[in-house]
């Protein structure tokens, strides 16, 4: 029986990077060709980019037009169980209303998802709650993904902060930008959200970035939705120490964010 040599496989591996990398220059080729649009010549990368821009705000409108009667009923007195009522009362209209809030909160990346996490565990419970929002994490972080590399960079300059993303691509080239990205999302007060507009500008192809980044995501969903469930049962010493201990752990990763990054990166260099 003949075994594959060590060279054979690295051989295999170095082919594949090549293709990655002459499709990438396939596709940069195929964005700068010109067209004409009105009298006016531009590249085809330029009315993707315009056109995909015009479909993102369009989807953001719709979905602020949809959860917004909700939102503002929230501000009324006796608004929030007038919203848990209506909610559970509206079956599957409610699980696409929590997921869009979801969806929201991931793709602008500015809102907190501890508040959606929270209205889930209040609605449906610490179980079904997470998995809503694990579902709507899921769905948010695949269009991110995929629209980030339709668009490219400059669209992600425009969305987010990016002065993560050298760091991203040196774990790149250390080879441990997989475990980084697992620990990253598992700690609490790091901006995850802008962590997934920025991942996908790196080698990392959907499925793994999917995996791992809401693998990390699962612990802080569950203590929010087991937290929120507890509110609501009537257990408010344990849900008050869980949001407790939860805000200074996100305290902390808000804190020592540099430290953390900092940390990551010298170890992700060792044993290279």
């Amino acid at each position: 029986m003949v075994q594959k040599t060590p060279h054979t496989s690295t051989s295999e591996t170095g082919k594949l990077k090549q293709k990655a990398v002459e499709r990438k220059h396939e596709l940069h080729e195929k964005a700068q060709q010109e067209t004409t649009v009105h009298g006016h010549k531009m590249e085809k990368g330029d009315i993707f980019k315009f056109v995909g821009l015009i479909a993102f705000f369009a989807i953001m409108i719709s979905i602020c037009v949809l959860i917004w009667p909700y939102v503002a009923d929230l501000f009324e007195p006796g608004g929030l169980d007038r919203v848990i009522a209506d909610v559970r009362g509206a079956g599957p209209v409610g699980f696409l209303i929590l997921l869009g809030l979801q969806f929201l909160q991931v793709v602008v990346a500015f809102i907190p998802g501890e508040v959606v996490q929270i209205a889930a565990g209040m609605l449906y419970g610490p179980w079904l709650g997470a998995l809503i929002i694990l579902l709507g994490c899921v769905i948010s972080s695949a269009f991110i993904f995929a629209l980030v590399h339709k668009l490219g960079a400059p669209f992600v300059q425009n969305m987010v902060p990016t002065k993560y993303l050298e760091k991203f691509r040196a774990f790149e080239k250390s080879g441990k930008l997989n475990i980084v990205v697992l620990v990253l999302f598992l700690i609490p007060g790091l901006p995850k959200d802008t962590f997934t507009y920025l991942v996908p500008l790196t080698d990392m192809n959907m499925r793994t970035f999917l995996l791992l980044s809401n693998l990390g995501r699962i612990p802080g969903i569950l203590v929010s939705t087991y937290a929120a469930d507890g509110i609501m049962d009537g257990r408010f010493v344990e849900s008050a120490v869980l949001f407790g201990v939860a805000a200074l752990i996100a305290v902390l990763g808000i804190v020592f964010q540099k430290r953390i990054m900092k940390f990551l990166e010298k170890h992700s260099h060792r044993g290279k």
